[in-house]
């Protein structure tokens, strides 16, 4: 589905997957979000899967069971009745069972590792929430940035049409927000936390991770690191948005967190072949303190970063404006972003590249 980028009418839209997908190569973007062309990737199955079990955990959630044995019990009677529906193309009857194994074993773990924490903090919420919807999935959460000017323009009729013109949403989404102490949190579900690179270990921003950040965008630098730059970007877009539910709703000047849960790291995946049993684990990863400047923190008392803020505004600015060449970073995506690209096929600088002959 293409982004929104009519910029001459009501404010312009893009996606949070949109911008990270163009951190990898603008040219894909293009691709995918603008013209809505489906690339060669085949990550569907696995997606499939882990709708299952964001559905039922978010259906389970919607329960109002917080004792964690009942609400296990909710996921798995919810997942029972997905999964009969659910039509994948196994192998075998045996590896259909020994996947619902898998899937069953990733709903224990996560009522055992937040679950029922989450669920008691949903039920604290939803008590203050005026009644608004906190339990998706995919519950839309939204941030709304000025794009600085970059050429004089016209006059705008109206201080609305100026705004209009400027304004640009960016569109995320988290599966559930519950409540922990004095704190919202969006919690998403995702495949793995793999894409984080040492955003996943890492719990502050000054160090390494605001040095990976300044080299990736440094023209100087042969740094590319789209996927954690895209998570950061991510975390600043989910948290202004959950600070808007949350003065819409009422809630308080709470602060606000945001955390993903992998539902297919097969990493702590145990597996007894003799008794048929599939156990494993959940690691849990908070994004907000890694992406927090606390020089920022202190002058505005939210939890913001300046420095992403204003390079995400900009990135969108290119974006907003038509700019997909990747000739200025392409030795870098070349050698990154295009061997896992599923729109090498109709790609002018790609196909370029291939077809050079040398001397």
């Amino acid at each position: 589905m293409s982004d929104g980028r009519d910029a001459g009418s009501s404010p312009v839209s893009l996606s949070v997957d949109g911008i990270k997908t163009a951190l990898h190569c603008p040219r894909r973007y293009e691709f995918a979000h603008v013209d809505g062309l489906e690339g060669d990737e085949d990550d569907g199955a696995l997606a499939d899967r882990i709708d299952l079990l964001r559905t039922a955990i978010c259906d389970a959630l919607r329960s109002g069971e917080t004792d964690p044995e009942a609400l296990e019990t909710a996921a798995r009677n919810r997942f029972e009745g997905l999964w009969r529906d659910h039509d994948e193309g196994f192998h075998s009857t045996a590896q259909r069972r020994h996947e619902r194994r898998v899937l069953e074993a990733t709903l224990a773990a996560y009522v055992e590792r937040v679950g029922a924490d989450h669920a008691a903090g949903v039920v604290r919420l939803d008590a203050e929430a005026a009644r608004g919807e906190l339990i998706g999935p995919e519950l839309p959460l939204s941030s709304t940035i000025e794009r600085p000017e970059t050429e004089p323009r016209d006059e705008p009729e109206s201080e609305t049409d100026a705004l209009e013109t400027n304004a640009v949403t960016i569109d995320a989404t988290v599966d559930y927000v519950t409540g922990d102490g004095s704190s919202i949190v969006g919690v998403r579900f995702v495949p793995t936390l793999a894409s984080l690179g040492r955003l996943r270990y890492r719990s502050d921003w000054e160090g390494d991770v605001a040095d990976l950040f300044t080299d990736h965008f440094a023209d100087d630098s042969d740094a590319f690191e789209p996927e954690p730059i895209g998570a950061l970007f991510e975390t600043a877009v989910v948290l202004d948005g959950l600070r808007d539910l949350r003065d819409r709703l009422g809630l308080g000047d709470r602060t606000c967190r945001y955390v993903q849960i992998p539902l297919a790291d097969r990493s702590t995946l145990s597996v007894n072949w003799i008794q048929n049993a599939v156990e494993t684990s959940l690691e849990v990863v908070d994004l907000t303190d890694v992406y927090v400047d606390h020089h920022t923190f202190g002058m505005t008392h939210d939890h913001r970063n300046e420095t992403v803020d204003e390079r995400l505004a900009a990135v969108v600015t290119d974006l907003v404006s038509g700019s997909f060449d990747p000739a200025e970073r392409w030795p870098q995506i070349e050698a990154n972003s295009c061997p896992d690209c599923g729109y090498t096929v109709c790609c002018q600088e790609y196909i370029a590249r291939e077809v050079r002959f040398d001397g």
